[in-house]
């Protein structure tokens, strides 16, 4: 047909009359439609030579479809079947050459009987074509077009049967001969209708069956030759059968797969029902893989061991030459010359020497077309001598005939200068690109199924290789096609292979992975399982108050050994998978190369940062730091056991993440100290910083969230992300955090502190300007005694009690801060305790001049970020004002006089101390902290301003000016000590002011409040307050609500106040009594001291540093009833500004 239509065009092309043309061309196309009828006709000369070629292949074709015979016999193993101690098996040489082209023999008999169908016949082609039209639904034409074989058989070869049949039937009643004719056509017609619906349900069946085999032998195959290589050449044909079989089974699967095909009976369209989840092709596609490797590998070897085949098989063929049936048969003159030529050609083949046999070049189709030739003359009918008589002629020399000998160096040949070729014909798979959608769809359906193995996706991935072999050399846009196309697998299935990566990582990730092996038990159920062992029973019942707990199970009962072998096997399956990619070699498409190793460590790295950003959040906000540090921390360890088997470093990769998703920006960036406006921060840190603000610092859902002293934490009184604040902020799980992100997740969070501080700053600056006339009036008027001016004075402040909000958030920043920067301390001193120590004792030998050089600054604010070199909540005030520009102007000066003012706010109406937390239950000691802070910060900037400004100016006069006095921040100790001090002087006269009898209860909390300040501050002794309140206020506060115990403390005399008398005071119940400041004591020993406090000291000389003491007066309120005695008195007994308070008949407390 094809030559037909070449001649057509080709002559139309030549120029002539357009009628006589058109009128061939339709004659043309008349004669073939349809198509098959035209080529029945033109091969109907042929036919009966056809039908003998098809006769002969039969065998051949009833041994492949016979896998038990295939694997009883051993056609596919290099053992020999009878006799197993015997490794090469040369029991069926010629068997093997014929399956290697068993899947040409199928395409002949389809082919063959659909244009012959006379040939169908004869008596033992009915066999012949029953196997094979059972095992096929379709007949494939060009690439991916294909017709319905059955549906073409019953169409065109049918009714050729049915005439033959009715001739037969006619011819009966007159000859005797005709009975085996009709009963031939009868057979075959019942063969046509019946073998449609055998097909139908057996096909995919035998096929499986078939690729089970396959499966098996290669399987074995590849292991044996892996072991014993040199075993590989003299078995190559039986390597190059096994490749053919798995190539035919794997394109005949993807052919069928999504075939639809009518039904004879109901005459309907039916699909077939193909298994896509089928895990042999795998195998098949794994073992063709690793048997073409093992032939490239050793190639040389076989080409060695064929020579040597070929050098020895010319004296054999000479030999049988000169036998006596051979020179019997007297052949002519033309086969006498094609055999010498042939005999010459084996002899003249070079011999190997050495390791040079790569280097051995030589051509042997000379060799093939002879011996071709001579089988060309003793096939024909012409020939006076034909096939047979040259194998009866030899075969009694007790040797292989004639016909075997050349057969084989035919053969033999093709190892020797086509071995690539029949490598590619018989190992590749060019052809499946035609079906590459259905490739991807069964790789995702069999890859990670329970039967897939995850060495087999690097032959997944080869097949794509030999994808634009399929492209036209004529049609130049087509390979360009196909080459996208490739691409665009591979891609597809390096995502699915990653996808199925990540599903192994986090699977063994998830809780029914390692997570079950960090399950701890309770005590509870420990002291459970002992008990049911001790009495040998397992209805043991759990002590109270644990009725929800199970009894743990025995690690060695079989049906608890389930989730430990899913571990195992999910680890294995991860460790090959990341074996086989990483010693698999680049795929190569066209101009794409794709190295598996650089997929792998970006899938995983990817996986780990999205796995990362979903541990910090949970479904009601946070994780708990701790509970993501050790989650992160199973995940690395997931990485750490990939990484043992790929050759590439995955723990720089998951450093990257970790920086990656605290810092986005670049690089360079993260080595300034001054950190730019734009430094962006990644979305981890990101989400955590903003949780902690919220939640914490600013308490937008009104959780009650409140500083515990005592405990040096947060608290709540509602959940916050299903825990408590104090599972957030514990130094424990502050340190968990930092050990997560390090140095620049601290730098975030510390920076989003101070743009908070500085907006709350930016209030108080509000506030000041707004209220300055006022505040002026108030200071003026202080000491004037006129309570009337200065409580309408007071209440003219505005928005007071939005600012005491403002002031409390601050304090909460703070304190907030300085848990942040002591978690900081530790993990640094964990991780580099040189550092530490070192940036302590430098800090403490830093110079003390004011203005500070920046270097100075920057060791400052190092040091202040780890909290060693003290004062860290003034440092950090500090640096965020001199930052924000704060303390600007003049109205600063007035910022004691407006903290003052807080004592008449409303908030002291509900405030109540709690010993346990060490606080106000709203938090009111945040209040004091922000503003021993922010007065100590603002004088430091107020005082360092006003130095800058003034040096320019000495500097132009050096002349006319004496020697400027040195600042140094011994200076701005005492400013900020005269500062603070004024404070609490306003603070007392305001609260002693408006104290009467309708608000007596008022006077508790504000006065533990300045005594918690006084005890905070570094720059305030604690009898500072003794100054403006009477110290038997002060001590009958104490007594009060200490009760009992406070007499069992302090022994009963008179004690003058320790203000007078410092000696005294050391072993008196004075604040000042406190000789150990620094220690950390818990609520029950906060009890056991003196009734006023238990960590404090006086303050000597420059001002050391005081720590924060742990306790404070005992929890009261309106429900803590305290008798006193009508008539006592305070036994206080200097001197007071305020006598009239030393004695009260009923107590200064007493209230209802």
């Amino acid at each position: 047909m094809i030559l037909q239509t070449y001649n057509l065009l080709y002559a139309m092309s030549k120029g002539g009359r357009d009628c006589e043309f058109y009128h061939r061309l339709v004659q043309y196309i008349d004669s073939y439609d349809p198509p098959v009828k035209g080529l029945q006709e033109d091969l109907n000369f042929v036919s009966p030579r056809i039908g003998e070629v098809l006769e002969a292949v039969g065998p051949i074709i009833f041994l492949s479809t016979d896998t038990k015979k295939l694997r009883n016999e051993g056609f596919l193993s290099p053992f020999h079947p009878r006799y197993p101690d015997i490794l090469t098996n040369s029991a069926h040489p010629m068997r093997a050459q014929d399956l290697a082209n068993v899947t040409s023999y199928r395409e002949w008999v389809l082919y063959g009987y659909l244009v012959c169908p006379d040939e169908l016949l004869r008596v033992t082609s009915i066999d012949i074509g029953m196997v094979a039209l059972k095992e096929n639904l379709i007949i494939t034409l060009f690439r991916d077009d294909f017709v319905l074989l059955h549906e073409e058989y019953q169409l065109h070869v049918l009714p050729r049967i049915l005439e033959a049949k009715k001739m037969a039937k006619y011819g009966r009643a007159k000859q005797k001969e005709a009975d085996l004719e009709y009963n031939v056509a009868k057979q075959v017609e019942k063969m046509i209708c019946e073998v449609h619906e055998q097909a139908l349900v057996a096909c995919d069946a035998i096929h499986r069956e078939r690729r089970i085999l396959l499966k098996q032998e290669i399987g074995r195959m590849v292991l044996f030759f892996a072991d014993q290589p040199t075993l590989l050449a003299p078995n190559i044909q039986m390597v190059f059968s096994a490749l053919a079989l798995a190539q035919c089974e794997i394109i005949w699967y993807f052919q069928h797969v999504g075939i639809a095909t009518t039904k004879s009976k109901v005459n309907r369209m039916i699909p077939i029902d193909i298994d896509v989840a089928d895990p042999t092709i795998g195998f098949l596609l794994d073992g063709m893989d690793k048997l073409c490797s093992l032939v490239r590998k050793y190639i040389a070897a076989i080409k060695g061991y064929a020579l040597s085949y070929l050098s020895s098989c010319g004296g054999r063929i000479r030999f049988l030459l000169g036998t006596p049936g051979m020179v019997a048969l007297d052949l002519d003159s033309t086969l006498k010359g094609l055999f010498q030529k042939v005999v010459h050609c084996l002899e003249n083949i070079p011999k190997p020497r050495g390791d040079n046999i790569s280097a051995v070049t030589c051509d042997l189709s000379d060799l093939r077309k002879h011996w071709l030739s001579i089988l060309m003359i003793v096939t024909s009918s012409r020939s006076s001598i034909n096939i047979r008589h040259l194998e009866k002629a030899t075969v009694s020399t007790g040797k292989e005939g004639l016909l075997s000998e050349g057969n084989a160096a035919y053969n033999w040949s093709r190892c020797v200068d086509e071995l690539e070729s029949q490598l590619s014909i018989h190992g590749s798979l060019k052809k499946l690109y035609f079906y590459h959608h259905h490739l991807t769809a069964v790789f995702r359906n069999t890859m990670f199924g329970p039967e897939g193995r995850p060495q087999h996706c690097c032959a997944w991935l080869g097949v794509a290789s030999s994808f634009p072999e399929c492209a036209s050399a004529i049609v130049p846009e087509e390979l360009s096609k196909i080459g996208r196309d490739s691409i665009l697998y591979v891609e597809s299935l390096i995502e699915s292979i990653m996808g199925g990566l990540e599903g192994l990582i986090n699977i063994l990730d998830s809780e029914g992975g390692f997570g079950t092996l960090e399950s701890q038990l309770l005590p509870e159920q420990a002291a459970a399982r002992m008990n049911a062992m001790n009495i040998s029973t397992h209805s043991v019942k759990l002590p109270k108050g644990y009725s929800g707990l199970p009894v743990p199970g025995h690690e060695s009962y079989p049906e608890n050994s389930n989730s430990v072998k899913m571990l195992e096997a999910a680890m294995q399956r991860l460790t090959n998978l990341c074996s086989v990619l990483n010693d698999m070699e680049p795929i190569c498409v066209l101009n794409h190369v794709f190295v598996l190793r650089e997929y792998m460590r970006d899938c995983i790295l990817a996986n780990f940062r999205r796995r990362l950003v979903s541990i910090v959040r949970t479904d009601d906000g946070l994780q708990r730091p701790s509970l993501m540090e050790s989650l992160i921390q199973r995940h690395i360890s997931i990485i750490h056991l990939a990484e043992q088997h790929i050759s590439m470093d995955l723990t720089t990769g998951i450093r990257e993440v970790l920086l990656m998703e605290t810092f986005t920006g670049p690089v360079a960036n993260l080595h300034l100290f001054e950190k730019p406006d734009s430094l962006q921060s990644g979305t981890a840190i990101e989400i955590i910083c903003n949780w902690y603000i919220e939640n914490i610092v600013k308490d937008v859902f009104d959780a009650g969230v409140m500083f515990s002293p005592t405990y040096n934490c947060f608290k709540s009184s509602q959940l916050i992300a299903g825990h408590l604040a104090e599972s957030f902020t514990r130094k424990k799980e502050l340190k968990a955090l930092l050990r997560i992100f390090g140095g620049y997740g601290f730098d975030r969070i510390d920076g989003m502190m101070r743009e908070h501080m500085a907006a709350l700053l930016n209030c108080i600056d509000t506030s000041l300007r707004s209220n300055r006339e006022v505040l002026e009036t108030i200071a003026g008027n202080l000491n004037s005694g006129d309570h009337v001016e200065r409580e309408a004075n007071l209440k003219q402040i505005l928005e007071m009690e939005s600012l005491i909000g403002f002031c409390i958030q601050a304090g909460q920043t703070i304190a907030f801060r300085k848990i942040l920067a002591e978690a900081a301390g530790e993990v640094l001193e964990e991780k580099a305790p040189l550092i530490v120590s070192l940036l302590s004792g430098v800090s403490k030998q830093l110079p003390t001049d004011i203005p500070e050089k920046d270097e100075v600054k920057r060791l400052r604010k190092v040091a202040n970020s780890i909290d060693v070199g003290g004062g860290h909540d003034m440092e950090w005030m500090h640096s965020i004002m001199e930052e924000a520009g704060a303390a600007s102007d003049g109205s600063w000066t007035l910022l004691p006089h407006l903290f003052a003012t807080f004592m008449v706010s409303n908030i002291w109406t509900t405030t109540t101390y709690d010993i346990t937390t060490g606080g106000f239950n709203n938090n009111l000691h945040c209040l004091a902290r922000c503003i021993n802070a922010v007065i100590a910060g603002s004088e430091f900037v107020r005082l360092e301003r006003t130095e800058q400004q003034r040096q320019p100016l000495s500097n132009g006069h050096a002349a006319e000016m004496v020697e400027p006095d040195i600042v140094s921040r011994t200076t701005v100790e005492a400013n900020i000590k005269s500062a603070m001090q004024l404070y609490v002087k306003c603070s007392a006269v305001i609260v002693l002011d408006s104290w009467g009898d309708n608000n007596r209860s008022l006077i508790i909390p504000k006065l533990v409040f300045l005594d918690q300040l006084c005890d905070i501050s570094c720059y305030l002794p604690r009898s500072t307050l003794e100054i403006h309140v009477p110290y038997a206020i002060l001590r009958s506060i104490y007594r009060q609500h200490y009760g009992s115990s406070f007499a069992a403390m302090i022994p009963e005399q008179s004690t003058p106040s320790p203000r007078q008398s410092p000696l005294i005071s050391l072993n008196h119940s004075s604040p000042a009594a406190r000789s150990n400041r620094g220690g950390n004591s818990t609520p029950q020993s906060s009890v056991q001291n003196s009734g006023y406090s238990n960590a404090s000291s006086l303050q000597h000389g420059a001002g050391e540093k005081q720590t924060r003491r742990r306790s404070g007066p005992l929890e009261y309120g309106t429900n803590r009833k305290v008798k006193f005695v009508e008539g006592s008195s305070s036994e206080g007994q200097g001197p007071s500004p305020l006598p009239r308070f030393a004695v009260s008949r009923s107590g200064p407390l007493l209230y209802k």
